[in-house]
């Protein structure tokens, strides 16, 4: 699972290539609990870019809203089966949830269309 301070890859075109987790949009914790919260496949968290390529739409440094499309952690489906990635991966997005990038790269999960991320998933090149 991802939780705060991870690295993941980012999957699509706006110019970022790594991005960190520096919070979780939409969850809070109870003062004096356990706050480790750990995220998976169709969460929305907020990114630090940590690396870029020139000329991007994102530059390293900027805080960016992001969707988890793969990780690695298996993740348990309605029918019984799991499913795993082999790599941790995100897909920037705006305000409304509408990707940054005008491509996604590699495979998604099919739980994004439950999120209703359909745009992410019409991009991408295979669901599984």
């Amino acid at each position: 699972m991802i939780q705060k301070e991870s690295r993941l890859e980012v999957a699509d075109n706006s110019g970022a290539k790594e991005a960190m987790v520096i919070g979780i949009m939409g969850v809070s914790t109870a003062r004096g609990r356990f706050t480790r919260v750990t995220m998976g496949v169709g969460d929305r968290v907020m990114c630090a870019i940590k690396e870029a390529i020139p000329n991007g739409q994102v530059k390293a440094g900027d805080k960016a809203e992001a969707v988890i499309v793969r990780v690695k952690a298996p993740t348990r489906r309605n029918d019984g089966s799991y499913v795993r990635f082999d790599s941790n991966a995100c897909v920037l997005v705006d305000k409304e949830g509408n990707p940054k990038g005008t491509r996604i790269f590699g495979a998604v999960a099919r739980e994004l269309r439950e999120k209703n991320f359909m745009k992410i998933v019409s991009l991408a090149t295979e669901v599984i």
